[in-house]
């Protein structure tokens, strides 16, 4: 929804895209600081698209700031999506968590990417907060990988 590079992702203009599943949006941003998490949002010019970024910083061991994307979110018409990637080698650990069965599956049933990283996306389309918790364990785990 986002594709013009001179309209700013507002409040306003993210409610508009939204519609009924601005609620959940609301929430799931405002969640976000309990986990350590900033929103950023950028245009980028190869999608041609708005997307948000969620970043968690910390400190190194030697006092350097450390930074690492947790997921990527975007707003499409009546729902936004939050994805996370996450190397290959980590799925079994995910699978070991206390997950819902839809989110195992997805775990499941996610693709492998590119040959030499070896990611998989987990993609959460989301208009409630249904999934909400099975997310920010998600994002919990992430942040733990350094």
């Amino acid at each position: 929804m986002l594709r013009n590079p001179d309209i700013q992702p507002t409040d306003a203009v993210i409610a508009n895209a939204l519609g009924d599943a601005n609620d959940a949006y609301v929430m799931f941003i405002n969640e976000l600081p309990e986990h350590d998490v900033q929103l950023e949002w950028r245009y980028y010019t190869d999608g041609n698209t708005w997307l948000a970024k969620g970043v968690y910083r910390w400190t190194g061991a030697r006092g350097g700031k450390k930074e690492t994307t947790v997921f990527w979110l975007s707003v499409w018409d009546g729902f936004f999506k939050v994805t996370i990637y996450f190397q290959d080698k980590f799925r079994a650990n995910i699978l070991g968590m206390t997950l819902s069965n839809e989110v195992n599956q997805k775990i499941s049933e996610s693709k492998q990417m590119g040959n030499k990283l070896k990611y998989f996306p987990l993609v959460f389309d989301l208009n409630s907060t249904e999934m909400f918790e099975d997310i920010f364990s998600l994002i919990e785990y992430k942040k733990t990988i350094k």
